[in-house]
């Protein structure tokens, strides 16, 4: 055999060094993980999607979503906070102006990653039609919280009732609100049943509200000391409002009593309206119990017509 320049003859196989195989290892597992990291999985439009856009793709809108909660909490409390806007006009001008921050940041993470709109034009219809027939709600609660941040019918600290719902609002997102009972119960309630059911804001406006507390008193009670009674009962009381002052309607002659309203103006219908009426309900019983006034059981008249009734012998 002719001998090879390297000394070996030719056609021989030349040993490989085991040193040169360990020096070689960490080069060929970084090209592996290059590979498997650069390889198409599919096509959208002209873009091949690869592991390593995917990843990209989500760090970059996971810093999207941190750099917007950054930017909302430091815009609220360092410029909203010094304007003349409510707690309520703020909140929803940040939440507004954070979710526009998302868009743009996806668009740019899109582009960023080589995807564009054309790119997943495709895709957006199929979308398009899986949104039309199962998102349907999803969509609903999102356009519904749009118009609830927009017009604001509700806003945070409103006491509201929706639904059988009764409480605070503590959080407005674009699906779904969250109420705090006067129990401290937290209750997630979709967005449209703000739109598509009557809604009773008690804070709107104005957080003057007048609570109705009915009394009824036994017939032959005098009318001019009770309504003395129920004005002492609500001055007493130091979440009453002097102004508007308290007032008593005569309701109506019922079958086993005079009733009665008592009208107190409040602003606690916002925190605790519970406890509100519990404590006036606990001074008009003690005041009432106190001036001999009567709280009647009901009462029903029976009249025997005449006649006699016989005596039917027992069983022997």
């Amino acid at each position: 055999m002719t001998p090879s320049p390297g000394g070996g003859r030719v056609g021989e196989a030349v040993p490989i060094s085991p040193i040169a195989t360990i020096q070689n290892a960490p080069e060929s597992f970084l090209t592996l993980i290059y590979e498997v990291l650069n390889y198409p999985l599919f096509s959208l439009g002209k873009a091949e999607l690869t592991l390593a856009v995917i990843i990209k793709l989500v760090a970059l809108c996971a810093l999207v979503v941190f750099g917007e909660q950054l930017l909302r909490h430091k815009f609220t409390m360092r410029v909203l906070k010094r304007t003349a806007f409510d707690a309520a006009l703020q909140y929803a001008i940040a939440r507004i102006s954070g979710y526009i921050i998302i868009l743009i940041g996806f668009y740019v993470a899109l582009t960023a990653v080589g995807l564009n709109l054309n790119s997943l034009a495709v895709v957006a219809g199929a979308i398009g039609i899986g949104i039309g027939f199962g998102l349907q709600n999803i969509i609903q609660n999102f356009i519904a919280g749009i118009i609830i941040l927009a017009e604001r019918p509700i806003a945070l600290g409103d006491r509201v009732e929706v639904g059988g719902i009764a409480g605070a609002v503590a959080k407005i997102d674009l699906r779904s609100t969250k109420i705090v009972t006067s129990d401290n119960i937290s209750i997630i309630v979709p967005n449209s049943n703000f739109l598509t059911n009557p809604v009773t804001n008690w804070s709107h406006g104005d957080p003057r509200v007048q609570m109705r507390i009915p009394i009824g008193v036994a017939y032959g009670t005098d009318i001019e000391k009770l309504k003395r009674v129920l004005t002492e009962v609500a001055e007493e009381n130091p979440d009453a409002l002097k102004d508007p002052a308290c007032t008593v309607y005569f309701v109506a002659f019922g079958d086993s009593s005079l009733n009665f309203e008592l009208g107190v103006w409040t602003q606690t219908m916002t925190h605790n309206p519970s406890s509100f009426r519990s404590d006036l309900n606990y001074a008009i019983e003690a005041k009432l119990r106190e001036n001999k006034i009567e709280i009647p059981f009901p009462q029903r008249d029976l009249h025997i017509r005449g006649g006699s009734l016989g005596a039917q012998p027992g069983p022997s």
